[in-house]
């Protein structure tokens, strides 16, 4: 720190920096002409990015629900090719079936 960082200034406040600022932001902003369809052009960038936004996130569906078809197909595929124990239907007939079945 140097002797100046930690006097302060004489004429100087916080309303006089805030105004002298207010003043210079003002004279600045009125010197900015805006260009004529400047809001037409920034809403159909917006508009164009959305519509870019919206299409890759159906992209990104279409995607990943074709990707969890695919392996479900594969896993699916993958199962033995003979029946197991519990399809085979040699089981004992004199035991009946494990669940009742309801009548019609």
């Amino acid at each position: 720190m140097t002797h100046r960082d930690v006097t302060p200034s004489h004429g100087t406040s916080p309303d006089r920096t805030e105004r002298e600022l207010r003043e210079a932001l003002a004279a600045l902003a009125g010197g900015v002409q805006a260009a004529p369809d400047a809001y037409r052009t920034a809403r159909g960038e917006w508009l164009r990015r959305e519509r870019r936004r919206r299409l890759v996130l159906a992209v990104l569906i279409a995607v990943v629900f074709a990707l969890a078809t695919l392996i479900g197909l594969w896993v699916l595929n993958q199962a033995p090719a003979d029946p197991g124990v519990i399809f085979s239907g040699t089981g004992s007939a004199v035991a009946g079936p494990s669940l009742p079945r309801p009548m019609p």
